[in-house]
């Protein structure tokens, strides 16, 4: 007997695409002739435009910044309908059309063709455009991201994309969570296992011609951009900092596409590393003269610092703290620098692993930071460490603060060891006979704070997902599939048209043409997490049997 396949209501009516309602009083924009630049914020569904606590959490944020700029600036919240979705049908129509159809799909299209006119506005030739998104405007962002002309485009932000397309999240281990080649958009997106959107993606998501000028970001367990299910977790990025977060990057790029030197400098917690075993003898007063410019400049611009020395685990040597982020001053930093001495060692490579890792743990790392450690050394490290310390466990945990970046300063001779670390930490490695102020200018000049990916060992057993499954033909026009399913749920979609949600591990569907080729995705859910879809290539429905569920079936809109 055919299966009903019964609508996930009592989730889908709680799922607004909003933030809370906040109260403001509407103001209008002063305009400027042709400003230098151009900030374009399209809102999330249902917000008012002008007043929405997206738009000016993104604009203050900014505004903040280019005010310490000659540049003439303008912002703009897009003339979009930005459609609400607390309507039944409206939202029914968007989960069935993926966005791509009926009113939902409408708004994005209008959005999109709105933001490509403006841009393409003969009246102001030589302006340069920032342009963002939330939610259903970041689907109109990245919808109308091919047709934007790059020459103009300093930066396009997306955050909480219903159509985010991330690779690396793809398989049973995904690259993502081993920090692995992830896509150069992807800004901050703490979910290692997202792999598309809830309303699945648009590809190529960043063209070619955007290449380092797209970014995107995703709240930790965001439901529409993250395999988590969280709504909360969506309308909180303005309580969460990450408009604040976008704003340095963006800020950046934009003085570096007008040749400004960026004033705005970010907070800083800079941790120094220093080898202080017997065959540092010959560079520990470079090494101390370069730690004390550092910390120097890192005080002048606000920030803060903490002192560690090492040797070898077998030295019976811990890593000692000479002063931390709350004791290290500019009074004292000397003082401290000058208790470190240089004794012991005997094997040449050093326990620089279990130092990191220990300082790491010790530190009171600030939130929103810019988190920094710089090893001054001779020697390369143990690894794994004498103590079982590996160069995953440093990796993951340098991940998870914030994160924390690692910097290296060696003889050049055994640079190459320290490669694969600097890498695997967004740091560098930098030789002690070049001149190390250039290094200390990069450290004081970074200004991002958040992790790419934090999630990278993620318990496989609490994600839902397909075990097995398989279709068989019963009729002349009927097929019936049956699956496991590790989750409660399983989302069913024929293409992009979305039949509902079932908690039966199989249904039947009637009346197709098996002379026309199609795709039935099953998308596993639990409570909390949405886990990977799989793809049978069936015939295709002309009809689809569903008993007593009724939704226009949506028109076939192609990725974008």
């Amino acid at each position: 007997m055919p299966k009903k396949i019964g609508l996930w209501v009592a989730t889908i009516l709680t799922i607004n695409l909003l933030v809370p309602a906040v109260a403001f009083r509407e103001k209008s924009v002063s305009a400027i002739s042709c400003p230098d630049v151009k900030m374009i914020f399209a809102r999330g569904s249902g917000e008012k435009r002008w007043v929405d606590q997206n738009y000016l959490t993104f604009r203050s944020e900014l505004e903040s910044k280019l005010k310490l700029t000659d540049l003439e600036y303008e912002f703009l919240d897009l003339d979009y309908p930005a459609i609400d979705v607390g309507n039944i049908w409206t939202l029914l129509t968007t989960f069935v059309g993926r966005g791509d159809a009926y009113e939902f799909g409408a708004s994005i299209d209008i959005g999109a063709e709105k933001l490509v006119r403006e841009i393409d506005s003969a009246s102001c030739p030589d302006t340069k455009f920032v342009v963002a998104g939330y939610s259903q405007g970041a689907m109109v962002i990245s919808k109308a991201a091919p047709r934007l002309p790059a020459d103009r485009i300093i930066y396009a932000a997306t955050f909480g994309d219903p159509k985010i397309y991330l690779p690396e999240g793809s398989g049973v281990m995904p690259e993502a969570c081993r920090g692995a080649n992830l896509s150069n958009y992807r800004i901050y997106v703490p979910d290692c296992r997202v792999y598309e959107g809830m309303l699945g993606s648009y590809r190529p998501y960043q063209p070619e011609a955007l290449v380092d000028k797209m970014g995107t970001w995703c709240n930790h367990t965001d439901i529409f951009c993250s395999t988590h299910l969280s709504i909360k977790s969506h309308t909180s990025y303005v309580s969460d900092g990450l408009y604040a977060d976008a704003s340095k990057l963006i800020f950046d790029k934009i003085v570096s596409a007008f040749g400004i030197k960026n004033s705005y400098v970010s907070l800083h917690d800079t941790a120094i590393l220093i080898d202080s075993t017997g065959s540092m003898s010959g560079l520990i007063s470079q090494y101390k003269n370069e730690a004390l410019n550092l910390a120097k400049q890192t005080f002048e611009n606000d920030g803060r610092v903490a002192l560690y020395d090492y040797r070898d685990v077998a030295d019976r040597y811990k890593p000692r703290e000479r002063c931390n982020f709350e004791t290290c001053t500019p009074e004292n930093f000397q003082a401290k620098l000058n208790e470190i001495t240089v004794s012991g060692g005997g094997d040449t490579p050093e326990s620089l692993l279990s130092a990191g890792l220990k300082m790491m743990q010790r530190l009171d790392w600030k939130y929103g930071s810019t988190k920094s450690v710089v090893v001054l050394t001779d020697a390369s490290y143990h690894s794994p460490d004498l103590d079982g310390t590996t160069f995953d466990d440093l990796v993951n945990l340098s991940k998870k603060i914030d994160p924390v970046n690692f910097y290296f300063v060696v003889p050049s001779g055994v640079m190459g060891s320290y490669q694969a670390l600097a890498t695997a930490t967004d740091g560098k490695v930098v030789s002690s006979t070049s001149d190390l102020s250039a290094l200390t200018s990069t450290i004081i000049s970074r200004y991002d704070s958040l992790p790419r990916v934090e999630d990278f060992d993620v318990d496989t057993t609490d994600l839902p997902e397909i075990t097995s499954s398989d279709f068989e033909k019963i009729s002349e026009t009927s097929i019936q599939i049956k699956w496991n399913n590790t989750g409660t749920k399983t989302l069913v979609a024929l293409n992009d048209f979305v039949l509902g949600v079932t908690e039966e591990n199989e249904i039947v569907l009637n009346d197709l043409d098996f002379a026309r080729k199609n795709t039935v995705t099953l998308v596993p859910l639990n409570e909390t997490r949405r886990g990977r879809g799989v793809n049978l290539n069936i015939s295709s429905a002309s009809n689809v049997g569903r008993g007593d569920l009724v939704i226009p079936k949506a028109p076939n809109t192609g990725r974008r």
